[in-house]
Parts: C-alpha cells; structure tokens; sequence
C-alpha cells in the first residue's frame, strides 16, 4: 500500500527532533514500551503466544497499540516484534521459552553456516507479515504519532545464532572472532544484507523511523567492535538511504542504539562515516560527555536508568528534570537507557512522560 493512502500525521515532533529541528517540547517514547509492566498486555499474552502475536498482523497491530491507547501522550509507537525474526527468516529455529527468553537452534561450527542459514529465502516474502502489521497499525494509528520499525545489529543477531540464547559472556560468538574470522564476516554480511532489505521493506510498509538495535555491543572491546561491528552498522544506515532514494520512498530517521558501546561513542558520532541521524544512549553515559561527542551533528536518545522507574514518582519526576536539564531540548529524545522492566509500575511510566514533556516545556519557556 502506498504511502499516501495513509492518514495524514498529526504529530511529528519525534520526526523533527532526529532530524534536528527546534520542536515546542522534547520527544518521548520507551523502548519495550508493549510489555509486561502493562497490565492489558499480561491479559493479552495470556491467549496468544509471543511469536503468535509478532507473526499474526491484527495481533501485532493491537499489541503495538496498547501503550498508545494507555498513554496518549507518548509521541511515537514502535511496531511489536522481535529481533530475531531475521534468523527466523532465514530458517533459523527460534523458540520463545517461559522464563528463559528466546532459544534459538544455535550454529556450533561454522561448516553448519552452508546447511542452517538458508541464504536463497526471499526476506521480503518470509517477513511479509511484519510488513502487513506496520501497514495495518499506521491506519489504526490515524496518524496520532510515528510509527518506528526496527532490526537487530548483525553483531547482535549473529550472537544469538551462536550462543543459542542470552550469554552472560559471549564467549561462543567471540570465540569465532579469534578462530574463524573469515566465517565471522561471512555470516555477518549474510545479516547484513538481510537487515537492509528489512529495513526498506517496513519504510515501504509504512514505518515513519527506524531503529537498528546493537543490544550486545558492550561485550566488545573497541577493536572487536571496529572489525566486526562498526563497519557493518555504517553500511546499514548508507545503503537504506540509497535503497529509499533508487525507490522514490520517503526518507525517515534512522537510529543506531549499541548498548554498551560507550568506548565507541566519538566514533559512533562521526556523521562522515554514517547517515543515523540518532545515537541511543543506555543509562551509562553521562550527558555531558555524549553531547561533548556529538558536537550538535547528531540528535541524542535516552538514557534514564530502566530501574528509575521504581521510585517513588516524586523523585522520579525530580530524576526526569535533571536528565532534561543536562541534555537540554535540542537534538535531544527522550527514552529510557534499555528497555522496561516488566514489573515496573505502569503509573510511573505517566510520571516518566508527563515528566519530560512538562519540564522541557518550562526549559523552552524559559
């Protein structure tokens, strides 16, 4: 469906604010912001299984509505899926288990590259579901806030398809960088071509913003993350921009978010060598340091500490307004460093949103 047949959007100060316009408040939305802390959706997950819901497009739509309806005052919604549907795509087994998170069919030798990673499927055909989802959850949204699709960083998924799920060390996936290289960049190009095309097919679907997700960055050192990393994050961002120009399509925010990766920060704010337009910061990096990085080229993302989110909502109120006051209301979003914990309390994410807009609100009235 093409993009003019969608409603007309009445709120674009998330869009701006990447893109680095002046804007009356600070933006604002959460990552994992469909998620257990919401009562509606521990109703909803109770009669649809994780994978389910990302795979079936009404269920997608009504979950990546939930916090939308909940919270009116968040300025994007993100479309409910997962990383992982990349190496599901790609003929990767990949389970979601009760208590342990995803489990996926790992690789144990890179020989097994050639007879589990199915390179020939069409990601445009095996992920058409995430695509009919976006379209239909853009209609639903009537054109209240942006709609952010998103893909894991190739490091990333490449960790979960070695590891076979969370790893407190990364020792399996890191242990190839050393031993086989030459496979390594192999399976991370196959990951990358893979994220591009995903990545232009949700803008042709509808996603108003992108969001690459390097979750597993932090457990890189600077040389790791430059030969194995940083190179592939970089072509992503250039080759979906080239990619939306061949194809006419609008061209949307990008945003790059390498947990962790505060070691790389000056590099990951070079816009010479990248085309993001946002840096997601997790709760680690102060302020002051990432604006240093940024030199105003770039617009910044974050960084309250998720746990922020169980005080008491006077000092997390007390919390947001110094966070507002040292990153200031230009190039700035606001978000959390990581995604919500599942038993926080919903009220406070009111407080976490009411927050910043009031006091970036009162910063620019100043």
């Amino acid at each position: 469906m093409m993009n003019i047949d969608f409603p007309e959007l009445k709120n674009d100060t998330i869009i701006r604010a990447a893109f680095g316009e002046k804007t009356s408040y600070v933006p604002v939305w959460v990552m994992r912001q469909a998620g257990r802390y919401l009562p509606e959706f521990r109703e909803f997950r109770q009669h649809h299984s994780f994978f389910d819901i990302c795979e079936t497009p009404e269920l997608a739509c009504e979950a990546t509505m939930l916090p939308i309806r909940r919270y009116p005052s968040l300025d994007a919604s993100i479309i409910f899926s997962d990383i992982l549907v990349i190496p599901k795509a790609l003929g990767m087994d990949v389970q979601m288990v009760e208590g342990v998170g995803p489990v996926v069919e790992a690789l144990e030798t890179p020989s097994q590259i050639k007879t589990k990673v199915h390179i020939d499927n069409n990601i445009d055909t095996e992920l058409d579901y995430v695509y009919k989802a976006i379209t239909l959850t853009r209609h639903t949204l009537e054109g209240k806030v942006p709609l952010i699709g998103f893909a894991g960083g190739p490091f990333t998924l490449m960790s979960y398809m070695i590891e076979g799920q969370g790893s407190k060390t990364m020792s399996k996936v890191k242990r190839w960088f050393y031993q086989n290289p030459i496979e390594s960049h192999q399976l991370l190009e196959i990951l990358t071509q893979s994220i591009i095309t995903f990545l232009v097919g949700q803008v042709k679907a509808g996603a108003q913003m992108l969001q690459v997700f390097e979750s597993h960055a932090g457990y890189l050192g600077s040389k790791q993350f430059d030969e194995f990393c940083l190179p592939y994050l970089n072509r992503i961002s250039c080759a979906v921009r080239d990619k939306l120009r061949e194809q006419n399509l609008n061209d949307v925010p990008m945003v790059l978010f390498a947990k962790g990766a505060h070691y790389a920060l000056d590099k990951m704010c070079d816009t010479t060598s990248h085309q993001y337009n946002v840096i997601g910061l997790d709760w680690t990096i102060d302020a002051d340091r990432a604006k240093t990085a940024s030199k105003g080229r770039i617009t910044l993302q974050g960084n309250l500490d998720p746990c922020a989110l169980y005080a008491d909502q006077d000092d997390l109120d007390y919390l947001v307004e110094q966070m507002i006051q040292e990153f200031g209301t230009e190039r700035y979003i606001a978000n959390l460093g990581h995604g919500i914990y599942p038993d926080v309390k919903w009220e406070n994410v009111s407080t976490f949103v009411n927050a910043v807009h009031k006091y970036s609100k009162k910063l620019i009235n100043k």
